[in-house]
């Protein structure tokens, strides 16, 4: 019986979290930023008239709320093919003085090893 309650909570649970992650997949809040600028727009000007028409429907009264404007989104200046070239320059120059490097760490390895030996 427990276990039943458990496992039905669950259910639904999961089943809200499902369908709330497809409304946001099917209004393009999960797409680009440009789709998601236009989801949110779009909720900014379907909100305000059915939150007033189900106050009006229960009978609440509401006073005029101020719209409080949200912030621009913010402008990211990221390039990932930049991004990718400065990591390739990065792992070539580290291969090209990898030899010259080797032999500086062989050679303090083996002055530590003769110091040791002393």
């Amino acid at each position: 019986s427990l276990i039943k309650f458990v496992l039905g909570r669950f259910l639904i649970k999961g089943g809200l979290a499902g369908a709330a992650v497809y409304v946001a997949y099917d209004q393009g809040l999960l797409g680009s930023g440009t789709q998601g600028a236009e989801a949110l727009k779009k909720a900014q000007e379907t909100l305000p008239p059915a939150i007033q028409e189900w106050t009006n429907y229960l009978g609440w009264e509401v006073r005029a709320a101020q719209v409080i404007p949200l912030p621009a989104t913010p402008k990211f200046d990221f390039s990932f093919s930049d991004s990718w070239n400065k990591g390739v320059h990065t792992v070539m120059s580290a291969l090209s003085v990898a030899p010259t490097r080797a032999c500086e760490y062989t050679m303090e390895g083996w002055k530590y090893v003769k110091d040791l030996v002393k």
